[in-house]
């Protein structure tokens, strides 16, 4: 992507909102909080929405379902929703599947892309019979051999829970002796364990908006973190983390980088929004992804929000853009 089309991006942004009655959104729902390993995280995303939405005259309203019966949504009238949940129960398609029935549009991608997006075993899945570039993998059990493991996949390579973020229950394994226990970890937050090669070099990020043919990249974002260990403090609460936009990167490998994000994002159906994670081999070169957020955070260290900065367009009004965009959402959508 070039820098003409990232600013013609944040053209159209401002263009509809300079045309956007905000009475248009009636009563707004931001879900924000939920049940899964990342409520403390969506919670702060949740009320950096919020405030976001009241400072533009939004008529929003928090509703955590971490608290409250989600059947109260009925009761409260909302118009549209603003969906800040993260992992399990509000980025799986749970919570998606309940606004179709109950007709409220969303922020998002739908039940299908949602549900698809959230296991990271079944992505990889669906990118490689894309032929798009992913990190090896299995999934683990219990009676998995370890060396047949280190065999496939090398050292080091990653553990992870296939249906959590924010880096919960990853580990990095350096030896073989330590897969164990690394997999007791991953399996006390899920059942579903992945264990895929560790790509060495460039952490990468790219989000992505819009739908279908109109989807595009936004600017990708290189992460420095400190060790080279961006676990959920480095993440979310570290100011020792660095992010760099523009990457510093050379402009084709930028490209190469948003062509493959972009590609991974159609090919899951992703909609309004979404953020791709991507590791750049330091030896080859090449870019590998490594999953899809369908409801990335918003808090003050979260990376969709600087991309759009980027791309001139700031938190309040990427947020309103967001909300703004389930105005032409189509009713019983699955994508």
């Amino acid at each position: 992507m070039s820098e003409h089309i990232l600013s013609a991006w944040g053209g159209r942004v401002k263009s509809r909102l300079a045309s956007l009655d905000v009475k248009s959104l009636g009563r707004v729902g931001v879900l924000l909080g939920g049940r899964s390993g990342e409520r403390e995280i969506s919670l702060l995303s949740g009320n950096g929405v919020l405030q976001a939405l009241l400072s533009k005259g939004v008529d929003a309203h928090g509703f955590d379902p971490g608290l409250r019966n989600p059947t109260e949504l009925v009761s409260e009238k909302f118009d549209r929703i603003f969906i800040s949940l993260h992992g399990r129960y509000g980025e799986d398609g749970t919570i998606q599947g309940l606004l179709d029935l109950l007709d409220l549009p969303y922020t998002g991608s739908g039940v299908l892309a949602s549900a698809l997006a959230i296991d990271k075993i079944v992505t990889k899945q669906v990118w490689i019979s894309n032929g798009l570039a992913t990190p090896e993998f299995e999934e683990l059990t219990a009676n998995s051999d370890w060396n047949a493991v280190v065999k496939h996949l090398g050292l080091p390579l990653i553990v992870k829970p296939a249906h959590e973020g924010s880096s919960l229950g990853l580990t990095k394994v350096q030896s073989v002796d330590e897969l164990p226990a690394a997999y007791q970890l991953a399996a006390g937050l899920d059942k579903k364990v992945i264990a895929e090669t560790c790509i060495i070099g460039d952490e990468l990020t790219c989000p992505l908006v819009g739908q279908g043919s109109n989807a595009e990249a936004l600017p990708v974002i290189k992460i420095i973190p400190p060790q080279a260990n961006y676990d959920f403090h480095n993440k979310y609460f570290s100011d020792e983390t660095q992010y760099l936009c523009p990457t510093g990167l050379a402009s084709e490998v930028n490209e190469r980088v948003q062509a493959l994000a972009l590609a991974a994002y159609k090919a899951l159906g992703c909609r309004t929004w979404g953020r791709a994670d991507v590791m750049l081999d330091q030896k080859t070169g090449k870019p590998y992804l490594l999953e899809m957020n369908t409801s990335p955070g918003m808090t003050s260290h979260s990376l969709v929000p600087m991309a759009a900065k980027a791309a001139g367009i700031d938190y309040a009004d990427l947020v309103l853009w967001l909300l703004s965009q389930t105005l032409e959402q189509k009713e019983g959508a699955l994508a």
